[in-house]
């Protein structure tokens, strides 16, 4: 019998390759089909047997804010010193949640694939990155509620709202990816990983100015080495740059409301945003470079 034939160059031109051979980090734009199918699988899974569907997307969000909004604002009176605290409040919720979904799902991607992993070869890339489109889908629902509800309180877009959400949520989304595929890798061989993980997003929520004025931690913890290392952390940057977005800066919402000392240095609303992206840069590099190197031996672990 004769050996298997690999194909020639004239054939990998036409669209041949050899098994095994991609594209690397290149492979979701290169195999875009197949991530629009993976992210059709995913949507199908996460709602197979659920009457509500696609509400959940409300239903959870606002369950949280009102716990949070009741505990807080009205028990502990943090909305007696922050105005349009209810606005503050959720633009905060909406960045972590999404940062929380985006890194659990991506790292439990390889592991809650492991039929399609361990049986037939895709590009492992695009379980990840499925999982974080099916995030900013879920996501929508919740960005639509906070702008409404910012609306309501008399925000009114402007150019410097738009170019803060824009940098908030590339930050957030490279960030978080470069995180997902470190911890994908490391959970296909050790299932430790996605519990630590959990416990990193309940962490999170705490440990950024979501629920408390980031001047509070500044009273407390200011000109210490603690104070820079909370302001250098990339979520912390992400929730103040969305609370400029739709709360700080934005008109009507904080008319006549002494600023906050914080991130945002003096008439610089922006604040540490390129900090921001040079860790988040560096984190999916990071990422990325771990996560080619696993990903041969992903059929193997599961």
């Amino acid at each position: 019998m004769s050996s298997a034939r690999l194909p020639t160059r004239a054939e990998q031109s036409e669209g041949w390759r050899a098994p095994g051979q991609d594209a690397g980090w290149l492979n979701p734009v290169r195999e875009r089909f197949l991530l629009r199918l993976l992210v059709r699988k995913e949507l199908r899974v996460r709602y197979r047997g659920s009457a509500l569907g696609m509400l959940w997307s409300y239903v959870k969000p606002a369950v949280q804010f009102i716990v949070f909004y009741i505990a807080l604002g009205v028990f502990l009176q943090l909305q007696r010193d922050t105005p349009a605290y209810a606005v503050y409040l959720f633009s905060g919720i909406v960045a972590v949640n999404l940062f929380g979904e985006v890194f659990g799902n991506a790292t439990r991607s390889i592991t809650g694939n492991q039929a399609l992993v361990s049986k037939i070869y895709l590009p492992s890339e695009l379980f990840p990155w499925a999982s974080m489109i099916v995030a900013l889908v879920h996501f929508l629902p919740q960005l639509l509620v906070l702008v409404v509800g910012a609306l309501l309180f008399g925000w009114l877009p402007s150019t410097t709202s738009v170019i803060a959400f824009g940098l908030g949520m590339v930050i957030l989304v490279v960030f978080t990816m470069g995180l997902g595929m470190i911890t994908a890798a490391l959970n296909a061989a050790f299932r430790d990983v996605e519990n630590f993980v959990d416990l990193i997003v309940m962490v999170a929520t705490w440990l950024s100015p979501v629920l408390y004025r980031i001047s509070m931690v500044e009273e407390s913890i200011g000109g210490t080495f603690w104070w820079w290392l909370y302001q250098l952390n990339p979520l912390t940057i992400v929730v103040e740059l969305f609370h400029v977005a739709f709360w700080r800066y934005s008109g009507p919402v904080v008319e006549g409301i002494a600023l906050d000392p914080s991130l945002a240095g003096p008439g610089e609303p922006f604040g540490l945003w390129w900090a921001g992206l040079l860790i988040a840069a560096v984190t999916f590099v990071i990422g990325t470079v771990l996560f080619e190197r696993s990903k041969r031996r992903f059929a193997q672990e599961l």
